[in-house]
């Protein structure tokens, strides 16, 4: 499935249909609302865009304040499902010098996103793009919903590889790869897929390059921190940018990810050249770590990139 036959609009207000988890991440001193997904989608929105969340809650006081706050935000809420049996996800993060480790609880609401509402879900909103990634399909129920989401329309496919032990192994990384246009990875991950995958080469990008022959991908986005990222693109074509300074005051690294995929669909969206897009979803990444989680209390935050973006 190439890029270039896909239908873009270029215009503001886009439909991003994004699937996946939505879980509060349970840090020492409280808890935010987070899941890379969810954090993508929180982002679009600020952005001008118009994300739907496809993903799956508990009856319980955080999966209404999950609702309340995409309410709060304006944000859409119908492909929100509710669970009468299993929690809204939760991940306890833990912090450390270089980093933080997540863990993951099992059994949790996306696990178990229902795939018939998802296709109703998708239909009606016919979205420019799709997201997903591949925390979201450690249970079968989800991975039938995920087949769902992807089956219909021709949409631009967004790959968001986040690795997450125990929560993931070769088939499902497969089955992910064959399904998308566009791979972001972080560049640890593209080694742990060089492993896995048995992929040829000594160096990242002959690693990307056969990640990207094998599946038929049409471009692959590696993230490398302070380090700064890269894109290799189906014509061989590796656009490069240096990353920035350390942001001052840092806080955290969490989510910053999330902001760097939120910032690179919009200049997909918005057809940005792909240097300045990856300077862009740079510099918002690096602003993301100046907080505490994964996005901002306030939409003020936004305001600087909304105004420099515009011109």
């Amino acid at each position: 499935m190439a890029l270039n036959k896909r239908n873009f609009k270029q215009e503001n207000g886009h439909a991003v249909a994004i699937f996946g988890e939505v879980l509060a991440d349970i840090f020492p001193d409280g808890s935010v609302l987070g899941g890379a997904p969810f954090n993508v989608a929180r982002h679009l929105h600020a952005f001008g865009l118009h994300p739907v969340m496809i993903t799956r809650i508990g009856h319980d006081a955080l999966g209404q304040e999950l609702l309340d706050e995409m309410t709060h935000l304006g944000m859409d809420t119908t492909g929100v499902q509710a669970d009468p049996i299993h929690p809204t996800g939760q991940v306890k993060v833990h912090m450390a010098d270089d980093g933080h480790r997540f863990e993951i609880l099992p059994s949790q609401a996306y696990d178990y996103i229902n795939a018939g509402v998802t296709h109703m879900v998708t239909m009606s909103t016919k979205p420019d793009l799709v997201y997903f990634g591949t925390l979201a399909q450690r249970n079968m129920e989800a991975r039938l919903a995920l087949d769902n989401f992807l089956n219909y329309g021709t949409s631009p496919r967004f790959l968001d590889i986040n690795l997450r032990d125990p929560w993931y192994d070769k088939h499902t990384v497969r089955r992910s790869l064959l399904r998308a246009d566009i791979v972001k990875m972080n560049d640890d991950e593209l080694d742990v897929l060089a492993s896995m995958l048995r992929l040829p080469g000594k160096t990242a990008l002959e690693y990307a390059t056969a990640m990207l022959k094998r599946f038929n991908l049409d471009m692959i986005l590696v993230t490398a921190g302070a380090e700064g990222a890269w894109i290799l693109n189906k014509d061989g074509k590796v656009t490069e940018i240096t990353g920035s300074d350390v942001p001052d005051p840092f806080m955290d690294t969490v989510g910053a990810g999330d902001g760097f995929a939120s910032a690179y669909i919009l200049g997909i969206l918005k057809g940005w050249p792909i240097e300045l897009t990856l300077q862009r979803a740079n510099q918002f990444a690096a602003a993301l770590c100046t907080i505490r989680g994964a996005a901002p209390s306030s939409a003020d935050f936004y305001l600087p990139f909304l105004k420099e973006w515009q011109s």
